[in-house]
């Protein structure tokens, strides 16, 4: 079943046109849309790892567009979006955001560039604060480059013999992760 579905996202990874796509998801990712681009990004490092920091570069920059495009939004169109603001149960986190920025700045958007936190709340929350526009973009250059390019980098040290190592344990990390997610719900809803 993993094995199956690991091939397929490879195959889609090596679409002619997946690389217009994993810049439309970059894009979307940074200002409105919920899933991150490591998802498409990590597949096309492993199908093609010679092209790995060319991915990372096409990351970064649509990224960083799309979080121009979140801070405008958050500048100009605020009153806009708030709705589905509050419709995706994202209202207490830009709050947080606002605070984080208050206190941090240019360090907030670095940091969420970098991590796992919604940067699209950042790159919203910049613009309806009023964040200076280059501190801004500089941050997301950096956060969003370091991230990226590090997937791409720790990918490119597996090279070919990682893409086939995978698949011949896909099945087992498949079904190991999906008993961790189980076990995890489980314990949530105990809790």
């Amino acid at each position: 079943m993993f094995k199956h579905l690991y091939l397929k996202v490879l195959s889609w990874a090596e679409h002619p046109k997946a690389t217009k796509f994993l810049f439309g998801l970059s894009f979307a990712e940074s200002s409105f849309f919920p899933i991150p681009p490591d998802v498409m990004l990590a597949p096309m490092c492993l199908a093609r790892p010679s092209k790995g920091f060319y991915y990372a570069f096409i990351t970064t920059l649509a990224s960083v567009a799309g979080g121009v495009f979140g801070y405008l939004v958050g500048m100009f169109l605020f009153d806009l979006i708030s709705p589905m603001i509050e419709m995706l149960n994202y209202t207490e986190k830009l709050e947080h955001v606002q605070i984080w920025f208050g206190e941090w700045g240019f360090w907030a958007i670095l940091i969420a560039g970098f991590s796992p936190i919604p940067y699209k709340l950042f790159t919203i929350a910049a613009g309806l604060m009023g964040m200076t526009f280059i501190p801004f973009v500089l941050a997301s250059i950096v956060g969003r480059g370091a991230r990226f390019f590090l997937v791409a980098f720790l990918l490119s040290l597996g090279g070919e013999s990682l893409r086939n190592n995978l698949k011949n344990y896909i099945e087992r990390i498949g079904w190991g992760i999906t008993a961790l997610i189980v076990l995890g719900l489980l314990l949530y809803k105990l809790y």
